[in-house]
């Protein structure tokens, strides 16, 4: 029998949890260093994943299937399958690998905040490699709960009005997307999302009308818009990112965002291709606004965390940009962007947590001069800052290259919009940089500062070698990507043509 490395990925940071969950406060010792061990374990599970990913075999590999529930009066059956393609499979790396540093920036924070990631990590893998509709949306709802917590125990002084934000906003979508899950599975009688991405094409107009399919379509693209968060849902973001703390802001940012964008490529899109193609030129003009307002905001912003969280605005609006740009260099494009944001965006929010935990201010103004008070820090700033605006070399440049020359030859206007974007990008961002690194020492009590240490560097040093490895060889992750991708865009540009020419029955 196979060994179920899916399930053991998927399910080892919650068993953890529970184990870990009954020991005494004075043992968080013993928690840290578990959980960092468990999120090591499920990294090297994930690159044994990789690895073993064969991207000119079968587009679903590694599938795992077995009947959860069934009973003559359910139709369809509810099964817990699971299986990666280049896309999830890029996401799973993505989570697996932001974790540990998650884990190790949170050194500090108690027992439960590191449970709690355990089981936010169980639940974002367990979102991507589900390919039940059921399984999935329980995947889905359940990371929500400690992403509520991580904010509203742990997080800022408004913790709670961001909190309850966050969840009002997140629900709101996930009871759309139910009733859209619930009518789609009955239709199409299955919850299997193989299945009925071959099935549903073929159900319209005979059995879903096309204004059904359109319906069905919007249901699920607004909880996804959220998650994204797509102009003008995006508006719980900075208050969830301001607030929340060091590690939940990582999270949020590197994966969470992600899982927008994911559901547009997984279900959204293949699901009701016809009705995604009749949106496309809507979403598209909303990811160009997204990626000026994101940009404008972030240029207006006083406090450095508030600033990253705009930037995300606009960095996920290339994401959204590339995907429904018909195209597969802009898909590519848009995927790769997915991977570089997590990295790129999760490291400044590392970055700003390591000056918070040494002055407690996070203000512009509450620094200048500090590349002399802090050399390595300023160096690795300066690193992560170029990758975050595309600088050749660095990890951002390929995908914002892509998304915009694959979006040029279907929507120019927009692809000349956002190129706009590329340059406001530039300009918060470097400005930022001079205002805290150089100058003078614009506070004296920042003299005092020291350096990162060795245990700062241990987590930042992993993320920002990796944003330079994928700035030299991005094709470790386009080649893996490269038929998943092209699936979902040939359904989008031929929504009527046989399911066989995407290519998505063949499992293993």
């Amino acid at each position: 029998m196979a060994t179920p490395l899916l399930t053991l990925i998927t399910f080892l940071p919650a068993l953890a949890g529970l184990g870990l969950a009954p020991l005494k406060a004075e043992r968080v010792a013993i928690v840290r260093w578990a959980a960092l061990g468990v999120s090591v374990v499920v990294l090297l599970l994930a690159a044994a994943l990789w690895v073993g990913f064969d991207p000119k075999g079968d587009v679903i590999q590694f599938r795992e299937r077995h009947v959860w529930v069934q009973s003559p009066y359910l139709v369809p059956t509810i099964t817990y399958t699971l299986g990666v393609d280049g896309i999830s499979l890029a996401m799973v790396a993505l989570t697996a690998f932001l974790m540990p540093l998650a884990i190790r920036a949170s050194w500090k924070q108690p027992s439960g905040f590191l449970i709690a990631l355990l089981f936010l990590e169980t639940g974002m893998l367990g979102a991507f490699v589900a390919l039940d509709l059921f399984l999935f949306y329980v995947f889905w709802e359940g990371m929500l709960i400690p992403m509520y917590l991580l904010i509203g125990i742990w997080g800022g002084p408004r913790r709670i009005y961001a909190s309850v934000k966050f969840i009002l906003y997140t629900i709101v979508g996930s009871v759309l997307m139910l009733a859209a899950i619930l009518y789609t599975a009955t239709q199409g009688r299955t919850f299997d999302v193989i299945a009925l991405q071959a099935k549903l094409p073929d159900l319209t107009p005979g059995v879903i009308s096309a204004n059904a399919q359109s319906w069905l379509f919007l249901a699920f693209a607004v909880s996804f818009a959220i998650k994204v968060p797509l102009f003008p849902f995006h508006t719980w973001l900075p208050d969830a990112h301001v607030e929340a703390p060091t590690a939940g802001s990582v999270i949020l940012a590197g994966v969470l965002l992600k899982m927008g964008t994911y559901g547009f490529l997984r279900y959204a899109i293949p699901f009701f291709p016809q009705a995604a193609q009749t949106w496309t030129s809507l979403i598209v003009a909303l990811s160009t606004v997204g990626i000026l307002y994101g940009s404008l905001m972030a240029m207006a912003q006083s406090d450095i965390k508030k600033l990253v969280a705009y930037s995300s605005v606009a960095h996920l609006g290339f994401c959204m940009l590339g995907i429904f740009s018909g195209t597969l260099q802009g898909a590519q494009g848009g995927v790769l962007q997915m991977v570089n944001h997590g990295l790129s965006t999760g490291a400044l929010f590392l970055l700003v947590g390591v000056i918070y935990e040494k002055t407690h201010r996070r203000g512009i103004d509450d620094f200048g001069g500090m590349a002399r008070v802090m050399p390595i820090y300023a160096v690795l700033f300066m690193v992560v800052t170029l990758s975050s605006i595309g600088l050749p070399g660095l990890n951002g440049f390929v995908g914002e290259f892509l998304v915009l020359f694959g979006s040029f030859p279907n929507h120019p206007t927009a692809t000349a919009l956002a190129t706009l974007g590329v340059v406001l990008g530039a300009v918060y961002m470097l400005k930022l940089y001079r205002d805290v690194f150089f100058g003078p020492v614009t506070r004296p009590e920042r003299e005092k500062v020291g350096d990162v240490g060795t245990s700062d560097l241990g987590y930042l040093l992993p993320i920002v070698a990796l944003i330079i490895l994928l700035g030299i060889l991005p094709n470790l992750v386009l080649s893996k990507t490269q038929r998943s991708v092209g699936s979902v865009v040939e359904r989008l540009n031929h929504p009527v043509d046989p399911p066989k020419k995407v290519s998505l029955e063949r499992v293993r």
